[in-house]
C-alpha cells in the first residue's frame, strides 16, 4: 500500500509539475538576446497592433506574467520579453497579440472563456471558504442526503474552473498556431532557421494552462469518487 501511495504521489507530481517545468525550460532555452533582430518583443507587439489596426489596445510591461487583458484591452509582457530581442520574446509577443486579434475579431472562444472566467472568480471565492470548512461541515452532515448535497456542491464549484480551463486550451492553441505562427512566417519577422524555436515557444505558451486543467480535473475526479 505505501508503495502505491508513493507511486501515486510521484505520478501526481509529474502530471502537475511536468508541464510547468517544460514550459519554463523551453522559454529559457530560446531567450538569448539576438543582436541580429531589429526589435524587441514590446516593439513587435506594438507594430502588430498598429499593422492590424486593433483600436484602443496598448502594450505595457508587467510583473504578473505575459498575457492579454480583454477587459482593459492591454497586451502585457514581462520585463524580459518586453525589452529583449529574442526568439522567446518575439514569439510570446505574437502570441499575446494573437489574443488581441481574437478579441478584435469578436471570436466566440475568447468571449466564452472570459464569461466563464468572471463566473469562476465568484465561485473560486465561495470554494475557498467551502473547502476550508468542509471537514467541519462533514461532521455535521449526519444524513446521506446532506452528505451527497455537500459533495455535489463541491463538484459544481470545481466544475466551473474545469470548464474555464477546457475553454482556455483551444483559445491558447488558436493564438499560437492560427494567429502567431502564420504572422511570424508570412510577415518575415523571423528567419526560417528561427521558426522551429518559435514553434517550440508557441507550443509552450499554449501549454501553460494544461497543468492547471489537470489539477482541476484531478480535484473534480476526487470529489466524484467521494460521491460514488
Amino acid at each position: 500500500m505505501p508503495i502505491l501511495v508513493i507511486i501515486a504521489g510521484l505520478l501526481f507530481a509529474v502530471i502537475v509539475l511536468g508541464p510547468s517545468f517544460w514550459v519554463n525550460r523551453t522559454m529559457k532555452r530560446h531567450s538569448g538576446k539576438r543582436a541580429d533582430f531589429p526589435g524587441t518583443g514590446g516593439e513587435l507587439a506594438q507594430h502588430l497592433i498598429d499593422h492590424y489596426k486593433i483600436s484602443d489596445v496598448r502594450v505595457e510591461v508587467t510583473d504578473k506574467g505575459d498575457h492579454y487583458d480583454p477587459d482593459d484591452r492591454v497586451v502585457r509582457l514581462s520585463k524580459e520579453n518586453f525589452h529583449t530581442p529574442s526568439v522567446t520574446a518575439i514569439a510570446v509577443a505574437a502570441h499575446e497579440v494573437g489574443h488581441a486579434l481574437q478579441d478584435h475579431l469578436g471570436e466566440s472562444g475568447l468571449q466564452l472563456r472570459q464569461s466563464l472566467a468572471r463566473v469562476a472568480v465568484v465561485t473560486d471565492r465561495i470554494a475557498s471558504v467551502f473547502f476550508l470548512l468542509a471537514p467541519v461541515l462533514f461532521i455535521f452532515a449526519r444524513t446521506p442526503v446532506a452528505l451527497v448535497a455537500m459533495v455535489g456542491f463541491g463538484i459544481a464549484l470545481l466544475g466551473v474552473r474545469v470548464l474555464v480551463h477546457l475553454c482556455t486550451l483551444p483559445v491558447e492553441y488558436d493564438a499560437s498556431f492560427n494567429k502567431a505562427l502564420p504572422i511570424l512566417r508570412q510577415g518575415g519577422y523571423l528567419k526560417e532557421r528561427d521558426m522551429h524555436g518559435a514553434r517550440d515557444v508557441l507550443q509552450a505558451a499554449a501549454f501553460t494552462y494544461v497543468a492547471g486543467a489537470l489539477v482541476s480535473l484531478i480535484d473534480l475526479a476526487r470529489w466524484i469518487r467521494i460521491l460514488r
